[in-house]
Formats: C-alpha cells, structure tokens, sequence
C-alpha cells in the first residue's frame, strides 16, 4: 500500500472481531510505532498488549475504578467490564515521560501519541481494524496502577485492534482551506 493511500484513506474501525493481527503484523505495527518523531531519541513510549482472559481482567479493574468513582449504576458497571471485549486485542499506550533538559515532557507526550497514530496507520495499510478510545478511565490513576505504569508514565488510550467486522468506511474528504491558512504578521 502506498503511504499516502494509508493517509488519506484510514478510518477508525470500531466493530472488530477475532482473529487479532498475527505476530508478523504486530511486529509491522511496532517497528512503525519506532518511527514515530522522537526528539532526544527518548522513546517516551511502551505498549503492553491485552488479549483473551486478560480482556476480562482489564474489565473487571475498569469496573473498580468506576465503582471508586463513587455511585456507579449497575449499567455503567457492566458497560466498563464489558470494554475490553469489543476487539480480539487492545494495546494499551503509554508515555513514559521524563525529565529531560532539552525536550519537554509536552513534546514526549505528542511523540508517544504520534507513535500511537502510527500503528494505526500500519493496521490500515496492513487491512487490520483499529480505534483508538480513551475516555475517562483512561485517565484514572487506580487504572494506570492495575496495569502497572510507573509514576513516570501516563496512558495516553487505549488501541482495539482486529478483523474488521464490515469494510471500513470511505473516508470523507475534507477541504484543507477550512484549517490552513496563510500567517500574516500583525501590525
């Protein structure tokens, strides 16, 4: 697949089924998340990946951190557990931000994001489904202690990865005259 075709044409796939991507694709979907910019040659970034039981296990400790978020419903208990099963694979993305006297931990945060966008990138071109959610479990503390993040890391989302159950949608064109525009300096 030509770059550009994976550029202009990737769309978030949100329904997903089994199989996941095999180990030879998930290894493309690395090494393109090692290309991502990366000032400093940091690599503020690591992926752990969650499949089979461990879906349900991810569940139940979303459910928790709903649960510690005070009042949570029956619904919204089973619509957390029930997360981590709308795709066969979830890759959970992290920043690993540090101190670092020429790159700023902003711009760590956006290069592990970047890294993120290339996956996505890399499933398309490769006819894998992804999406990318977060949400505001994404960043509860109880959350980024159950999978393990040191203080020096912040989940950035969460990745649903798999077998397209429909063909992906046709991305819109969007005409770029309504975001870019020419700088003029003020007077």
């Amino acid at each position: 697949m030509e770059a550009l075709d994976a550029l202009l044409n990737r769309v978030s796939v949100p329904r997903l089924v089994e199989p996941a991507p095999d180990a030879a694709q998930r290894e493309l979907l690395f090494r393109a998340a090692s290309r991502a910019p990366d000032h400093g040659q940091l690599r503020p970034w690591r992926f752990l990946t969650i499949e089979g039981a461990a879906r349900e296990q991810l569940g139940a400790l979303l459910a928790e951190a709903v649960k510690e978020q005070g009042e949570a419903t029956e619904a919204a208990l089973e619509k957390a557990h029930a997360m981590p099963l709308r795709a066969p694979l979830l890759i959970v993305v992290i920043a690993n931000v540090q101190d670092h006297f020429k790159v700023p931990k902003s711009e760590q945060r956006l290069a592990a994001a970047c890294a993120a966008h290339a996956i996505l990138l890399a499933a398309y071109a490769q006819g894998i489904g992804a999406v990318w959610r977060t949400g505001e479990l994404s960043y509860s503390p109880q959350v980024a202690k159950g999978l393990g993040l040191a203080d020096t890391e912040e989940l950035i989302g969460f990745l649903y990865v798999g077998t397209p159950l429909n063909p992906p949608r046709t991305a819109p064109v969007v005409s770029v005259e309504a975001f870019v525009s020419a700088w003029e300096q003020p007077r």
